[in-house]
């Protein structure tokens, strides 16, 4: 089965977003991309949210958000039930983040690293598997349980 992906990213983000998008594409992944564009000053939860609402609602398996530090698009991410978006700089953090927490959105600051760290952190994040052993199991449904007392009901 092909990965399918959702990537997105703001004005700061851009750059590196089309060319990871580029390349997955290359690699045989189905991916949507969903903006911007452009160097265009844009706010970066329409687009983090875009891509988390995709994962959330499964219509992607997993997306990627690139802005200029990655803070902005994970945070926003994280609002979006059933997402869990994680800063990622370093591959380990990429691997461990799905294998561990069932982590499903990659978020990554352009200003932060170079190209080819970018290139071999989604390489990790999009190669790992979550291992749903009892102890990962247990802490992922207190993550749940968590999202689930906060979240309002359409009549708030």
């Amino acid at each position: 089965m092909t990965l399918r992906i959702a990537i997105g990213a703001d004005h700061a983000g851009y750059s590196y977003k089309d060319r990871l998008a580029a390349e997955l594409r290359d690699r045989g992944y189905d991916v949507t991309d969903l903006g911007t564009h452009g160097p265009e000053s844009v706010d970066y939860p329409d687009f983090a949210a875009a891509v988390a609402e995709r994962v959330a609602g499964g219509d992607v398996d997993r997306g990627i958000l690139v802005c200029g530090s990655a803070v902005g698009v994970c945070v926003t991410a994280n609002k979006v039930p059933g997402v869990r978006a994680g800063v990622c700089h370093e591959t380990y953090s990429a691997h461990q983040g799905v294998e561990h927490d069932d982590m499903n959105v990659l978020c990554m600051g352009e200003r932060v690293i170079g190209i080819e760290v970018a290139r071999e952190v989604v390489a990790s994040f999009l190669g790992a598997t979550y291992h749903p052993e009892e102890r990962f199991e247990r802490r992922l449904d207190k993550v749940r349980a968590v999202e689930a007392r906060y979240m309002r009901s359409p009549s708030d």
